[in-house]
C-alpha cells in the first residue's frame, strides 16, 4: 500500500528505512525530543534505527501497531512518520501520531495524509474510534486533528512523559467511524 499527495508519499516501513529514518530523527531531534521521546531514543544511531525499523516491521505484520514514512518523492527522503498505535488499549480503538520535519510543517502534507491514514484505518482495520493525543501548545498538531474532523473530549493529566521525565498533561481528541 502507498499512497501519493502531490510530491510525497505514505508507506507501510521497510527495512532498507532503518538509515533514512535515523537521519529523519536526528536532524529533527530538538522536534521530537518533547512528543516522541521513545522513537527518538531508538533511532539516535544506524544500528537502533536498524533494531528499530525490523521491529516496527514485524509488528505491522503482526497487525500489532502500524508505522508509516512520509517521504518526499523526488529524492525519497523520510520527512514525517505516523503511526497507528494502541491498537489493544480498547477495543476497536487506536490512536494516531505524527511528526514531520520542521522543514515541511504548514503545507498541509500531515493533514492529508492523516485523512487518507483515518480512512484506511476505518475501512481495512475495521476500527470505530481514533484517537489524537496531543500537548496544548502543539499547534500544528492541534490543527491537524480538527481539520480531520476530531473532536476535543477532555484533558488527560500528566499522561505523556517527555524526554527529560517530566510528565505533563495530553489534550484527548477522537473521531468516530461513521457506519452507513
Amino acid at each position: 500500500m502507498q499512497i501519493d499527495f502531490e510530491n510525497y508519499s505514505i508507506a507501510p516501513v521497510h527495512i532498507k528505512d532503518a538509515w533514512r529514518i535515523c537521519d529523519f530523527v536526528v536532524s529533527n531531534s530538538e522536534r521530537l525530543k518533547p512528543f516522541f521521546p521513545q522513537t527518538l531514543k531508538a533511532n539516535l544511531t544506524p544500528t537502533l534505527a536498524e533494531i528499530f525499523v525490523k521491529t516496527k516491521v514485524k509488528q505491522f505484520g503482526n497487525r500489532e501497531e502500524y508505522l508509516f514514512t512520509i517521504k518526499e518523492n523526488t529524492n525519497r527522503t523520510i520527512i514525517g512518520l505516523l503511526y497507528v498505535k494502541e491498537l489493544f488499549k480498547a477495543p476497536n480503538q487506536a490512536e494516531l501520531a505524527y511528526c514531520i520535519s520542521y522543514q515541511y510543517e504548514g503545507r498541509g502534507i500531515t493533514s492529508k495524509l492523516v485523512s487518507e491514514i483515518v480512512d484506511w484505518s476505518f475501512n481495512h482495520l475495521g476500527l470505530e474510534t481514533l484517537q489524537i493525543i496531543a500537548h496544548k501548545t502543539n499547534l500544528g498538531s492541534l490543527r491537524v486533528a480538527e481539520k480531520n474532523g476530531f473532536t476535543f473530549q477532555k484533558t488527560l493529566s500528566k499522561s505523556h512523559q517527555k524526554f527529560d521525565g517530566e510528565s505533563v498533561d495530553m489534550e484527548l481528541y477522537e473521531l468516530y467511524n461513521k457506519v452507513p
